[in-house]
């Protein structure tokens, strides 16, 4: 199949944050975009595909919860119906719980694992799906985290799907590595976001997320970024270049954690 002028890119989880970083940087690269996230915020999501048509690409909203098989395989055949094809897909939606692992119920266990460890993985088959049958190539993106590489206090749920994205990423990248699609991760370290923000900041230290800090048990002064440094990376691993890259999870995180 001839490849489109223009490669079409999903990004869920991209009304705010990381995932909007994400879905701007992609337009900006030149890429048509179709945004996700869960339906209460698709006022946002509209306002992200104003933006992302502002810069003259084209962008399409997809409220929808990345848990349900369904929805994910109706979003994908929307994108290509309206777009032509998906070139490029990030898994970024995902939800933490910041509660001590005894405190955590099993409800709450598993409403985090269906969104960022299903979620993740429906993503992924379906987008490879369709990449396999446009027969080009393609890539595939996943969001771990640091939390990913080591434990943290307070956060088992949200630390095992993260690690699970890796284990995750490095079998379905074997396994679709002779259809020319790669498969990688990233690995955000502290990224300064809406949710990093909390009101006892001021008595935390008095810098936006000194509490979060402080809950994870990390120094104040411990390295911090934007959304945008995350974006940057992702950006690479969606271009043509990185084509020699597959089955990694690339932590950003300003060195606090090294490999």
């Amino acid at each position: 199949m001839t490849a489109p002028s223009t490669r079409v890119a999903i990004v869920t989880g991209a009304a705010q944050g990381i995932g909007l970083s994400i879905a701007l940087r992609f337009a900006d690269d030149g890429l048509d975009v179709a945004v996700n996230d869960i339906a209460p915020k698709s006022s946002k999501l509209e306002e992200v595909v104003s933006q992302i048509r502002a810069k003259g690409r084209r962008s399409l909203a997809l409220p929808g919860d990345v848990s349900n098989e369904e929805e994910v395989k109706a979003m994908v055949a929307r994108v290509v119906e309206e777009l032509g094809s998906i070139d490029v897909m990030v898994a970024n939606a995902g939800i933490a719980l910041h509660k001590p692992f005894l405190e955590t119920t099993t409800e709450e266990w598993e409403r985090v694992v269906a969104i960022n460890l299903r979620g993740v993985m429906l993503c992924y088959r379906c987008a490879a799906t369709q990449m396999i049958k446009q027969g080009r190539g393609g890539r595939i993106i996943g969001a771990s985290s640091q939390a990913g590489r080591i434990g943290t206090t307070s956060l088992a749920a949200y630390s095992a799907t993260k690690f699970a994205v890796r284990g995750l990423t490095q079998t379905v990248a074997l396994e679709l590595a002779p259809h020319r699609i790669t498969v990688n991760a990233y690995a955000p370290g502290f990224i300064i976001t809406d949710l990093a923000y909390h009101p006892d900041d001021t008595k935390n230290g008095g810098k936006p997320g000194s509490t979060v800090k402080k809950l994870f048990g990390l120094p104040l002064d411990s390295p911090e970024a934007g959304p945008e440094t995350v974006a940057s990376m992702v950006s690479y691993l969606a271009s043509p270049e990185s084509h020699f890259v597959t089955g990694q999870t690339i932590l950003v995180n300003g060195g606090i954690l090294m490999d």
